[in-house]
């Protein structure tokens, strides 16, 4: 029902937490696709051991290519009809899918979007939370306006969403860019047409002091821009 696919690269230290993370889902009907992309350290191998121990995991070895290059492997082999995204160095909490697809099943919608909680890389403590407090339904234009001027109601993150398999037809993540959400998520909503925000935080997205958004300014910040 679901293809759940996880970009990995040198994540050794976050990598076991987010796969259990999922494979915890109250929701069971899942694909789980672990994009090893290039990594050098113990990764390769975790990948290989979450297959061999659950068949429900499929493990893409591939020469590092990016985050955009990761996520588009693992679309080209993603058989479920709805499609989801976890960074590998966040978790997710166990009800996310089941609550996302009901949703989406529910409303007769093709993407639905949950809030999410940072957290502090050193001791997990909450930085801040982005949630609604009920169920939103919001149109594209509502979703996009909210995404380019305020992200209160919709960011353009790949992660705390799950969208119809055929929304990504034709659209691949651009390679070689920071900030490569912000090419496909408009896009996908504006061919969904509406969205529906289920109104709890049910990602927890780890914030880390390597991040790219914990950079300084450098060439590579006009990425967003562009």
């Amino acid at each position: 029902m679901i293809s759940v696919i996880v970009p990995v690269y040198n994540v050794e230290r976050y990598l076991r937490r987010c796969v259990d993370s999922i494979l915890a889902q109250t929701c069971r009907d899942l694909e789980i696709i672990l994009v090893d992309d290039g990594s050098t350290d113990g990764c390769p191998s975790i990948c290989d051991g979450y297959a061999a121990a659950d068949s429900r995991v499929k493990v893409i070895h591939k020469a590092n290519g990016g985050l955009s290059d990761a996520r588009n492997a693992g679309l080209e082999i993603a058989s479920g009809e709805w499609v989801g995204f976890v960074d590998s160095d966040d978790f997710i909490m166990p009800e996310m899918y089941e609550t996302l697809l009901r949703a989406c099943v529910e409303h007769g919608v093709s993407i639905a979007m949950c809030g999410r909680r940072l957290v502090d890389e050193a001791d997990t403590t909450l930085r801040y939370e982005y949630c609604f407090s009920e169920p939103v339904m919001l149109s594209a234009e509502e979703a996009l306006r909210s995404l380019l001027m305020t992200e209160e109601a919709c960011d353009s993150a790949a992660w705390d969403k799950l969208y119809r398999r055929d929304l990504f037809e034709g659209v691949r993540y651009p390679v070689g860019v920071h900030y490569e959400d912000q090419a496909v998520t408009p896009r996908l909503l504006c061919r969904a047409g509406e969205m529906m925000h289920v109104g709890r935080p049910l990602y927890v997205y780890l914030k880390r002091a390597d991040s790219i958004t914990a950079l300084a300014f450098n060439p590579h910040s006009m990425d967003e821009i562009r």
